[in-house]
């Protein structure tokens, strides 16, 4: 092996590339579509619904390249969506109603946060990196709990909202919407391109072996600590939207049980795959809404049925659509 074999794939013609991504193009499709069919009967709630979901899968997407494609377990990941969603919060209570200005506090501190907690967290593997990086994510969940002028552990209700330069494209649902599809579609394009990139085949091949690939000359710690940072900053975005969607933000959106349940959409949408953390996301809220319907203790019915996908569907949904897609991972 040389280092020369970490460059990028040969590129595939577009057909096959589009039958790559088959399921995301629907789903894609299928979402642009919503507010059509929303239009008919129970428009707020279809919106809002489909809102948090795409959120949630913005976040999946993030975390799915550090734990599929770089084989760190996160178990702070909903940090980030504290941090933007709070960062969001705070700056509309003290009057900054712009949101280019918003996004981009939020890219900053997410970004440094990521840095910071990254540099530390990295440092370790196996259990002590999962123990770690919940213990970043717990401490930022209590910090959050303190903040009395910012609702504490009641959490803080939005009643400004944010212009997007100079018009009220977010004041409403659909513009909301419409935002977050952009944002996820965003998301997915650029998180596949850095996946299939040299840097992507580096970040997958410290995953099976790190000596190896240090051995070649290349820094894993770098590489590892950029993808951290970059998945930390997508999924700080994430939290602003959803403070934006919610107009209500609250330290329970950075718990450690809401970074379980990204861990869970990676795993039921497929890890390391090109449409897994998308489809793993679709497939987890709708199918809490359909079992919360039946009972409260729905979460009794949803483990089981993420046993059955891990034991007899391994490589989860996306794995179940590979002969649909002809290939089903990366690399």
């Amino acid at each position: 092996m040389s280092r020369t074999l970490s460059t990028t794939a040969p590129p595939r013609p577009t057909w096959q590339g589009l039958r790559l991504y088959s399921p995301a193009i629907l789903v894609f499709l299928g979402l642009a579509l919503v507010p059509t069919f929303a239009s008919l009967g129970a428009e707020n709630y279809i919106l809002g619904l489909v809102t948090r979901l795409m959120i949630l899968a913005i976040a999946a997407i993030s975390l799915d390249l550090l734990l599929g494609h770089g084989g760190l377990v996160s178990f702070g990941h909903a940090a980030f969506l504290g941090l933007g969603a709070y960062t969001t919060g705070i700056l509309l209570t003290e009057g900054v109603f712009q949101a280019e200005l918003i996004v981009l506090a939020v890219i900053a501190l997410s970004a440094l946060f990521a840095l910071v907690t990254g540099a530390v967290s990295l440092r370790t593997s196996g259990v002590y990196f999962i123990m770690i990086t919940l213990a970043f994510g717990q401490m930022l969940f209590f910090a959050a709990s303190s903040l009395a002028a910012y609702g504490g552990d009641d959490g803080l209700t939005l009643w400004d909202r944010a212009d997007l330069f100079g018009t009220d494209l977010l004041h409403t649902r659909q513009g909301r919407f419409y935002a977050t599809l952009a944002v996820l579609l965003a998301t997915f394009v650029v998180v596949n391109a850095v996946v299939d990139s040299r840097f992507g085949r580096v970040l997958r091949a410290a995953k099976e072996n790190p000596t190896r690939v240090a051995a070649l000359g290349f820094d894993v710690f770098r590489f590892r600590l950029a993808a951290y940072v970059l998945a930390g900053t997508i999924c700080g975005i994430a939290g602003m939207l959803s403070a934006l969607q919610a107009e209500f933000v609250s330290p329970a959106i950075m718990s450690w049980q809401r970074s379980g349940e990204l861990i869970v959409m990676v795993v039921l949408g497929g890890m390391a795959t090109r449409n897994g953390a998308l489809l793993g996301a679709l497939a987890f809220v709708l199918l809490e809404v359909w079992l919360a319907d039946l009972t409260v203790h729905w979460k009794l019915i949803f483990g089981p049925l993420l046993v059955l996908v891990v034991l007899y569907a391994k490589g989860g949904l996306a794995a179940l659509l590979r002969p649909l897609t002809a290939e089903g991972r990366h690399g």
